[in-house]
């Protein structure tokens, strides 16, 4: 029978939740690295046994694991960020050799077209691949080569490079977010990047035609339009129709346009969800009650789905990358707190129940849906 498998980083250690199609009955394996960061973890489209996991601890670095067995076992990867083949060294902005000193890898995105290729966003904000499994890396360096590089300015969470969407239509394109710089893309295979801000306003930055600055929380796109985008940011809940050429707000009638992640629905390309907060100052939700807002009209219009939600003294956050759709037929949509609850809804987004409580701070939630 089709089953699930959702993967959970926290800050103390990484858990996979498994399941069979039904999603009823849950089985929790972990935790894995147990006392390390576990910032994301995520894995491969083209062999769901392959794993990657972004492992950090303030005492020993950073260490990038992978399993090619479904989580049972996991090996460092060679972690030989580079720049011109000098392993541990970056080119700075100003032509500068300095030893590379990012606090973490933020997100790690396997290739949809080679099981062997992985790309790396880290803070300060870098891309990296990898074409032989993580076991050497090197900088994609045309992005902190633009132009605008010397003007990024880390948000309050760090100069990071958070979000990575492959186009599954065209091998060449691809998409990042930095806070708080913006949303950037490449149409020649990382070479070179144009910045896809217009339309964004931040405060601190009135002149609407400002190029980077922009906190941008998320970006998700569906894979039958990655032409459509949708981004969560530091305020704003925005939509692009021209593969980020422009972009117009949809927050609507939302409770809080402010909030971390933003997904779509497996199989309507309309249907969103976001997770509203009460501000930049205050990450939990309004009124104390969690509620994940879905649109089923791309936006504008949003209804609160409370069924299974704790709606009286909650104070949790969820942040960018802890939550995510499985593609069964009735999409299951999870949410993962920094209360350390799981939650779960297998019709939608209608209902929900907590597959898992009281693990560490959820940092990161993805599934695979397993044949």
């Amino acid at each position: 029978m089709t089953g699930v498998r959702v993967l959970v980083g926290t800050r103390k250690g990484a858990f996979i939740l498994s399941a069979d199609g039904k999603r009823e009955q849950w089985r929790v394996d972990g935790p894995h690295f147990a006392g390390w960061e576990v910032y994301h973890l995520k894995g491969s489209p083209l062999e769901p046994s392959r794993l990657f996991a972004s492992q950090s601890s303030g005492w020993f670095g950073q260490l990038i694991q992978r399993s090619d067995d479904g989580g049972r076992s996991w090996q460092p990867t060679g972690n030989d960020f580079s720049y011109d083949g000098v392993p541990g060294t970056h080119q700075w902005y100003d032509d500068t050799p300095r030893p590379w000193a990012f606090t973490r890898v933020w997100h790690l995105e396997p290739s949809l077209n080679d099981p062997d290729t992985v790309y790396a966003g880290v803070e300060d904000a870098a891309l990296f691949r990898s074409t032989d499994g993580g076991q050497q890396w090197q900088e994609l360096s045309g992005l902190r080569g633009h132009g605008s590089g010397p003007s990024w300015q880390p948000g309050a969470g760090g100069l990071c490079l958070h979000t990575i969407l492959l186009d599954p239509t065209n091998a060449e394109r691809a998409f990042v977010a930095i806070s708080a710089a913006g949303a950037f893309r490449t149409d020649d295979g990382g070479q070179s990047w144009q910045v896809i801000n217009r339309g964004l306003l931040s405060d601190g930055i009135p002149d609407p035609d400002a190029e980077v600055g922009h906190c941008v929380h998320h970006i998700t796109m569906h894979p039958s339009r990655p032409h459509v985008l949708f981004m969560q940011k530091h305020w704003d809940v925005m939509r692009s129709d021209d593969s980020g050429d422009s972009w117009y707000e949809v927050s609507g009638d939302l409770p809080s346009d402010f909030g971390f992640p933003i997904e779509v629905h497996a199989h309507e390309p309309e249907t969103l969800y976001v997770v509203p907060i009460t501000s930049d100052s205050q990450h939990y939700p309004p009124d104390g009650k969690l509620r994940v807002y879905r649109s089923r009209s791309g936006g504008n219009e949003w209804e609160p789905l409370t069924d299974g939600l704790p709606q009286n003294n909650c104070y949790v956050n969820v942040l960018r990358d802890a939550m995510a759709v499985d593609t069964l037929d009735q999409c299951g949509v999870y949410v993962g707190t920094t209360g350390g609850q799981v939650y779960a809804s297998p019709d939608a987004g209608d209902t929900w129940s907590a597959i898992v409580r009281d693990l560490p701070p959820v940092l990161s939630v993805e599934v695979q849906t397993l044949p």
